[in-house]
């Protein structure tokens, strides 16, 4: 009994880490920790840094769960979700809620704890946003990408404000950046998972409006996104090696993004802007604390 508890253990562990997307809550936390850094301004507090992307990564992965209960129906009809857990039945649907609200309340009392109430209210308002406002608003409108990009860029604005306590220009500027980036990031990933997002019926610019207008609205948001980054060199937030950073890859992002329009193979160049949108976001965190003011 022993040797086959171990396995079995491992499994059931590893099913319930992936309902919470481990992969969303690394991308969240690298922008977390980002928004940490901005408003830290070199005065780094480490206890307060890991309890904060602790708080937020189990308030994310709380999301997620709940994410992954609503979708559960149309999971079975794409490709790339159609082996979860709970489409599996690896999982039962109450475990899983169960498990989203043991993840919510723990994330909630951590931030509240050891960050402060603005803090906390965001990272619960990027909670509602993602589980009720976009898990439903993406089955019946082409606007869900937007409203999910508002729910990714509220845990870096939790991240600012665990620091600051307040949210002033500098937590503006840097939501609204992250809001910008996520829409050609998610675009990109609607074009090379067209089919997918067609088998289950959801209405995503690609489908609505064609592959052409999805490209001209990237090529748009790039623009405002390195623009938006700018102006935290602008208004004296960090120095100008952040803004040659953001702006060489945003530029770069850009050049890429435009090659689109002569491409062949639309899902290879989308998988190409995918990729490098994450270089992009990785490259600004990255550059924030070398170079903040």
């Amino acid at each position: 009994m022993e040797k086959t508890s171990i396995p079995n253990f491992s499994y059931t562990a590893r099913n319930y880490s992936l309902l919470t997307k481990p992969g969303i809550i690394f991308g969240n936390i690298v922008t977390t920790a980002g928004g940490f850094a901005l408003a830290s301004k070199g005065a780094f507090n480490i206890w307060l840094f890991l309890a904060t992307l602790l708080g937020i990564g189990l308030v994310i992965g709380s999301a997620c769960v709940f994410n992954n209960y609503i979708d559960r129906h149309h999971d079975k009809k794409m490709s790339r979700t159609k082996n979860r857990p709970l489409v599996q039945g690896l999982i039962s649907t109450k475990a899983a809620l169960a498990f989203g609200i043991i993840l919510g309340l723990m994330g909630t009392a951590c931030l509240l704890l050891f960050t402060n109430i603005l803090a906390t209210a965001l990272a619960l308002l990027g909670f509602f946003v993602y589980v009720i406002l976009y898990s439903f608003s993406k089955y019946f409108s082409v606007h869900g990408t937007l409203i999910g990009s508002v729910a990714g860029a509220l845990p870096p604005t939790v991240g600012y404000c665990a620091v600051s306590a307040h949210f002033d220009l500098g937590a503006l500027i840097f939501f609204m950046t992250m809001a910008l980036w996520q829409m050609p990031h998610f675009f990109a990933i609607g074009i090379f998972q067209l089919e997918d997002y067609k088998a289950a019926g959801i209405p995503i610019l690609p489908i609505k409006r064609g592959i052409r207008i999805t490209k001209i609205q990237m090529a748009i948001y790039i623009v405002g996104f390195t623009t938006s980054a700018a102006l935290l060199t602008f208004f004296n937030y960090t120095g100008y090696g952040f803004l040659i950073v953001s702006t060489v890859l945003g530029l770069c992002w850009l050049i890429l993004g435009l090659q689109g329009f002569k491409a062949t193979n639309d899902t290879l160049w989308a998988r190409r802007m995918f990729k490098f949108s994450l270089i992009v976001i990785m490259g600004i965190c990255i550059a924030i604390p070398f170079t903040v003011r």
